[in-house]
């Protein structure tokens, strides 16, 4: 039996649905950063919930701004921590600034973009630089290089000793205006020269070069090196010598170089002194004999002169002809011992070789002759001086003319000759290179370098014979091929065994492998410029067993080459 219950009709109908509402926060305690405010709230009091909302935000970007400048605060921190990591940046201040000095000042020349590419680095490096004087030493007025310039450097330099330099081409463009920029410049550093290690100034006219010099008027304590230049001086001759150049106080003076500048020839200026450099004086400028050696006589510890273009030497009265026939004691001439290299360049025969005659130079190691004309004489004076001593390393002679014999009597006395440099010279013939070829004794066994530049009078055979004289041993030049090359090695030992036989009554020392005479030095280089004589197929035999061979054909007046 089955019990039914009744269900009530209630139960069958539509329930309404029950309100579902969202918990909301009263507008009196909104946040001011987090939480969210219902969009009924909102819009039940819209009056009262929008600038409350504009607040919160308000805030909220604050606080982003703040979180973002820590953030790049960070950053830098972490960025400069990174760089520290850097062996450079390790680095103290002072050990930075010395390698900047050798990278600037210690390779030669000063590159004038090296010291604002290291300022653009970094402003560290940007300081470091400023705060070195020495980088900032060298200082260059010219063309180029303005006076503001120069001021600035002026300062940066504060008191480490200075390098300055006034440069102006020889163009005669705009005299008035260089003329008030040399003597700007002259006004700029003078309160500086007594810290000014070394002054070069080139001009192109005398008159030029007096009103600068003119205002070198303080003492140089420390000035070592003194090059004045002046391009054009035939048409001044009204220009007076300037008043003593730094008071005559120049203590450390060691080298100078004056191109057509008149001093007066003032002792004071150029005395002891270890280069002494002369050159372009014309018109009766040129300076006497007398003068000279008075110069040299102040500058016992001489190292190198150069005597370069005075061409109206020869043609003065008070020169006489018969000069080179006087043969002066060696106690009345001036001794120069470290006088090692002497340049006469265009300086007249009679001049060059009354100065000759009157040195002694027992330490020369490098000789220049050029346009002398009849050289014969002083390589007379060079055997004299090679009969004591006479360290010849390096000979150049140049557009003179000679006694071929005499020539090779003097290298017969040269065994530390190293460099031979004959330049247009016609009377260098194949015996001068037959005999350098020669064993009975070797002649200059130390030669390794030999110019041979314009001398036409030279033939094939003879540069071939000297070239193979001069190679090792196990080398065969002189043979068509490796077999017969073998057999002339072979009946030379047999030939040094016989001899040897001979020889074995003779003492230990003897046979010594040492007592035996080394041979000469292989040829490293050969100029056989403007050579015409010399074929292409020769110059590709000499560079079969020469390193370096310079060939370059003749040309014409305009540079053209010319048709062999």
């Amino acid at each position: 039996m089955s019990v039914y219950h009744r269900v009530p009709a209630a139960a069958f109908a539509p329930r309404r649905a029950t309100p579902q509402y969202h918990h909301t926060v009263p507008i009196q305690k909104l946040p001011s950063v987090e939480g969210t405010v219902p969009c009924a709230s909102a819009r039940c009091h819209p009056s009262v919930s929008i600038p409350r909302l504009r607040e919160a935000i308000n805030s909220l970007d604050s606080k982003m701004a703040s979180l973002m400048s820590q953030r790049h605060e960070l950053e830098s921190h972490l960025e400069q921590a990174v760089r520290l990591q850097s062996p450079v940046h390790r680095l103290p201040n002072e050990l930075l600034s010395s390698i900047f000095v050798i990278g600037v000042l210690g390779m030669g020349d000063e590159d004038p973009v090296m010291v604002p590419a290291l300022m653009l680095v970094c402003r560290f490096w940007a300081e470091i630089v400023l705060d070195t004087p020495v980088l900032w030493s060298k200082i260059s007025v010219g063309p180029h290089d303005t006076l503001e310039k120069a001021r600035r450097k002026l300062s940066r330099s504060k008191s480490c000793p200075l390098d300055i330099s006034i440069t102006f081409g020889p163009r005669l463009d705009h005299l008035n205006t260089v003329t008030e920029q040399v003597i700007h410049a002259m006004d700029l550093f003078r309160p500086a020269l007594w810290r000014t290690r070394s002054f070069s100034l080139s001009v192109p006219t005398r008159p030029q070069a007096h009103a600068a010099l003119s205002r070198c008027q303080e003492e140089a304590p420390l000035l070592e090196s003194l090059i004045i230049q002046v391009y054009r001086s035939q048409d001044d001759h009204h220009s007076s010598p300037p008043l003593p150049l730094f008071r005559g106080h120049t203590p450390r003076l060691r080298s100078c170089s004056l191109t057509s500048f008149n001093f007066g020839w003032d002792v004071r200026l150029v005395s002891r002194l270890r280069v002494l450099k002369l050159g372009g004086y014309f018109n009766g400028f040129v300076p006497s004999p007398s003068t000279l050696l008075g110069i040299l006589r102040q500058c016992p510890e001489l190292e190198e002169l150069v005597l370069r273009n005075m061409s109206d030497v020869d043609s003065d009265p008070c020169y006489p002809p018969s000069f080179q026939e006087i043969d002066l004691p060696v106690s009345s001439k001036v001794r120069l011992p470290r006088l090692s290299k002497i340049s006469f360049y265009y300086s007249g025969i009679v001049f060059t070789r009354q100065i000759m005659n009157q040195i002694t130079f027992p330490s020369l190691e490098s000789l220049e002759m050029c346009y002398l004309e009849n050289v014969t004489p002083i390589l007379q004076m060079l055997y004299a001086q090679a009969l004591t001593r006479l360290p010849l390393q390096t000979l150049r002679i140049e557009s003179c003319f000679f006694n071929e014999p005499k020539l090779v009597t003097l290298l017969r006395k040269l065994p530390s000759m190293v460099k031979l440099e004959l330049v247009d010279v016609e009377d260098a013939s194949s015996s001068l290179l037959n005999s350098l070829a020669s064993s009975q004794p070797w002649i200059c066994p130390k030669l390794d370098t030999i110019t041979l530049d314009g001398c036409t009078s030279l033939d094939w055979d003879s540069l071939r014979s000297f070239v193979e004289s001069r190679l090792p041993a196990n080398s065969y030049p002189r043979y068509q091929d490796a077999r017969a090359f073998r057999s002339a090695q072979i009946a030379a030992v047999s030939a040094s065994a016989v001899a040897a036989g001979h020889r074995s009554n003779k003492s230990r020392s003897t046979q010594h492998p040492q007592a035996v005479l080394p041979g000469p030095r292989r040829i490293r280089s050969i100029d056989v410029t403007r050579c015409s004589q010399i074929s292409q197929e020769m110059v590709q035999w000499l560079r079969m067993y020469i390193p370096e061979v310079k060939c370059e054909p003749s040309k014409g007046v305009w540079g053209e080459p010319m048709m062999s």
